[in-house]
């Protein structure tokens, strides 16, 4: 239990106090919250995202298992998604809200700074989360826009919106340099250094702030099978995927804590812009974000005494 404790506080309770003063400050000086999205997604993640490749010494034997885990794991999310909406027999706008809460994670401004903070020490959990972030925003730009888009948008048109996002260009960059051993000059990497500590620090003020433009309503039905699919079932089925794959150490850390992680801020973004279920999904993402803290403390220590 005092483990527990010191998780919850070293890094859960830090990232809750950036929320809460993001939440205050949005509150007291109502930023124009779609300018620092495009800032953090267009610059500050890139930066941190091309910088941790190009540090990284990633195991390539562990590609293998990371890519087939991956696999598994997101078309179960999707299967489960699909099943729950299914069964509750909801309408078209409440199913593709259930299915993307439950299969895209914030894995940007909420799970890597989670991951800076757990792997401190070891570069390597880092990795593994900005590879998850990548999967995470192809997801996003397909599936996601595919279940609230499926009869106006053609595919071509999703795929082009996949190719114009920063994260893939500094993803593929960093490896480029990593993989030809690239040396990066100086004056480049000293102001991307300094863009990527910013990182954290602005996309959990941004995270407040957005969250705290929330409306709550009655709690709806939708709203509690997506918290237990997003925040009780990820987990749960990442412990099994991991063990039936045979995965250990810090790769079977990174990616069981990264299962935890709540509802993806972005599922609420592009329900706003197509107008599908937009205060569905912002509770959704308000109320996991909230009981996350939690249930993402318990799975850090659950890793920390199964894989160590």
């Amino acid at each position: 239990m005092t483990f527990f404790i010191e998780i919850f506080m070293q890094i859960i309770f830090p990232i809750l106090l950036l929320l809460a003063l993001g939440a205050f400050l949005q509150r007291k000086f109502s930023f124009q919250l779609k300018q620092l999205s495009t800032l953090v997604t267009n610059c500050f993640m890139p930066a941190a995202i091309f910088l941790h490749i190009y540090h990284s010494s990633f195991d390539v034997s562990l590609l293998g298992q990371l890519l087939s885990y991956l696999l598994i794991f997101t078309v179960a999310l999707m299967i489960i998604g699909q099943v729950m909406a299914k069964c509750l027999s909801l309408n078209k706008g409440e199913a593709a809200t259930l299915k993307n809460s439950i299969s895209l994670m914030n894995s940007n401004n909420y799970g890597l700074p989670v991951s800076q903070l757990v792997f401190t020490v070891n570069p390597l959990g880092v990795s593994v989360q900005i590879i998850i972030i990548v999967v995470q925003n192809i997801l996003t730009f397909t599936y996601g826009m595919y279940n609230l888009l499926s009869t106006s948008r053609s595919i071509g048109s999703l795929i082009l919106s996949l190719v114009k996002l920063p994260v893939i260009h500094a993803l593929l960059l960093g490896y480029l340099f990593l993989l030809f051993n690239i040396p990066l000059p100086t004056f480049i990497e000293i102001p991307l250094e300094q863009l990527a500590a910013g990182f954290i620090g602005l996309a959990l003020l941004l995270l407040g702030a957005q969250l705290s433009q929330i409306q709550l309503k009655m709690f709806h039905r939708v709203i509690t099978w997506s918290l237990i699919g997003r925040l009780l079932l990820g987990p749960a089925l990442s412990f099994l995927i991991i063990t039936l794959l045979g995965i250990e150490g810090v790769l079977a850390q990174s990616l069981f804590i990264a299962s935890a992680f709540p509802t993806s801020r972005n599922t609420a973004t592009i329900a706003l812009e197509y107008n599908v279920e937009p205060q569905l999904t912002a509770q959704i993402v308000l109320y996991s974000t909230l009981l996350s803290s939690l249930t993402v403390s318990l799975v850090i220590y659950l890793s920390f005494v199964i894989y160590t």
